[in-house]
């Protein structure tokens, strides 16, 4: 069987730990080290899976749809709708992994709170 390719084990890796919420399974995709460049998520493996578990207790209705994918090289770049709160109009991330060995070692993003409409948009592209 051939080796999963980084836009894989990243897809299976986010869906693990920010739909089914299960932190051993998304420890399965993580390396000896995870660094996290987000301020508001602890650094390294216990870190991100108490963020897991505390995700799955606080908010066990999120969902993030992933949108678009682009992968080149070690680099794995998610666009992101995620709704954490139900019926609520969410947040535009673009995630950005890093895979080594055929493991997730580091995650940045870029969060972005969906707006609601007071004013009209100037344009009907959307965000997505």
């Amino acid at each position: 069987m051939p080796e999963a390719s980084a836009k894989e084990i990243v897809l299976a890796f986010y869906n693990a730990a920010l739909n089914e919420k299960d932190p051993e399974k998304a420890r399965s995709f993580l390396g000896d080290t995870y660094i996290q460049h987000n301020p508001h998520v602890p650094d390294g493996i216990e870190g991100f899976l108490r963020f897991i578990k505390f995700r799955r207790n606080k908010f066990p209705n999120a969902r993030n749809e992933v949108k678009r994918v682009i992968a080149e090289g070690d680099l794995v770049v998610l666009h992101v709708h995620s709704v954490v709160i139900p019926n609520s109009p969410g947040r535009q991330i673009v995630d950005i992994f890093r895979v080594k060995n055929g493991n997730v070692i580091e995650h940045s993003d870029v969060i972005q709170e969906i707006p609601v409409a007071i004013f009209p948009p100037i344009n009907d592209n959307g965000l997505f």
